[in-house]
């Protein structure tokens, strides 16, 4: 397990680098993440998150890509039409497992991402 100071808190993720406590998560610890995968957090990627975690509270799950592209796409794209590649280049990388962790969802609701 490692840690991650922020704020004067201690942060910990398992050995996959997703957060250990859902809880424990905040916009601060949200930049150091991104800041840690080279992502600058704009107003986009705070939709996505912010679904993401309203989302996973009510459900215990995260929302599928489909889910986060219904409703956001507007806001990722500027149009109606979205798609999973537009998701993403938002989260380069690892796409919906990035956004995962930024969010701080547990890994194993993320393997469907």
């Amino acid at each position: 397990m490692t840690t991650m100071q922020v704020n004067g808190s201690t942060v910990e993720f398992n050995k996959h680098g997703f957060m250990s406590d859902f809880d424990s998560w905040s916009k601060d610890v949200a930049m150091a993440i991104a800041d840690e995968q080279g992502v600058e957090l704009t107003d986009c990627h705070w939709e996505v998150i912010n679904f993401m975690r309203e989302f996973y509270s009510e459900f215990e799950t995260p929302p599928s890509p489909k889910r986060i592209i219904e409703a956001c796409g507007k806001k990722i794209t500027g149009s109606i039409k979205c798609m999973n590649k537009d998701l993403k280049s938002l989260f380069p990388g690892n796409g919906c497992k990035s956004a995962c962790m930024i969010a701080g969802l547990p890994r194993h609701y993320c393997n469907a991402c």
